[in-house]
């Protein structure tokens, strides 16, 4: 589906029109060729780095959690960002670590985004984040519908395995199913985290009509193949601060196309991010 439409509804300029029509023509012309590679799960090289990069990635959160000083990272040591924050501007920006592992035939997307709610208790998000059943409300349009598996107590966390249909609408519409082990962890009274790794990526085919169906391995494009985030959570300066970090793994764009495709595919996890903090946000200051 092309859109030729801003999301207020107006036309957009007919240079901004025919630039997104000439990536759209050249995105239709990398997901024919990505089928017909047929590569429909990453390389065992691929998978294997990405589990490197996240081994490593959990190491560095778990050691902010016992620092009481950078909990949320390095943001708040930057009095100037706590300053934004505490005006209501997120702070998000791409990691991009030097010397990470090989990912043959794949990218990896690390993306990281702070917020701050004024008036906000670490037990509001908690029951914010707890309550899948209204992530469709909460998280409307990106969550069309969330269902959990099971929930159990253990140790101080609780564990969950749910699966989430997740809509992303941009030049084209992409529907998937994605299932997640998460663990939701209170600390202390004043901090928190949760991690939500997924377990199964399904790109859906004639989303919410008669003929829906979830493809075959053989026909997915390999928008998404792994999608793990990281929630920190701490309650000071009269509200809460939230940090999330956001690694995706997904199909490589082919060298010859990066210039035309890589721009568009690089906005996609930064505006899923803003998102995710802005309805967040929304939904505490109810």
């Amino acid at each position: 589906m092309i859109e030729l439409r801003s999301t207020s509804g107006a036309t957009l300029p007919y240079r901004k029109s025919f630039l997104r029509v000439r990536v759209a023509v050249v995105l239709f012309a990398v997901l024919a060729a990505a089928t017909a590679a047929s590569a429909e799960e990453p390389t065992a090289a691929a998978t294997a780095g990405f589990n490197t990069y996240i081994a490593a990635l959990e190491s560095r959160i778990d050691r902010q959690h016992r620092s009481q000083d950078g909990f949320i990272d390095s943001v708040l040591s930057d009095p100037d960002n706590r300053a934004k924050l505490q005006r209501g501007e997120p702070i998000v920006e791409r990691i991009r670590p030097s010397g990470g592992p090989a990912l043959p035939g794949a990218t990896l997307y690390h993306w990281r985004g702070t917020a701050f709610v004024p008036g906000v208790k670490v037990a509001d998000y908690e029951r914010l984040m707890e309550n899948f059943a209204d992530f469709p409300k909460n998280f409307a349009p990106e969550i069309v519908r969330a269902k959990v598996f099971s929930r159990k107590n253990q140790g101080g966390r609780t564990f969950i395995k749910a699966s989430f249909r997740v809509k992303e609408r941009h030049i084209i519409t992409v529907v998937m199913d994605i299932d997640y082990d998460v663990v939701l962890a209170r600390l202390d009274a004043q901090h928190g985290y949760s991690a939500s790794r997924s377990t199964r990526v399904t790109e859906i085919a004639d989303a919410e009509t008669n003929n829906e169906h979830a493809m075959s391995g053989s026909d997915q494009h390999g928008f998404l193949w792994r999608l793990n985030s990281y929630w920190s959570y701490e309650e000071r300066d009269g509200g809460l601060y939230m940090q999330i970090e956001s690694v995706s793994l997904a199909r490589s764009i082919p060298a010859e196309l990066d210039w035309a495709i890589n721009p568009f595919v690089e906005t996609v996890p930064r505006e899923s991010l803003e998102f995710t903090l802005q309805a967040t946000s929304k939904a505490l200051k109810k």
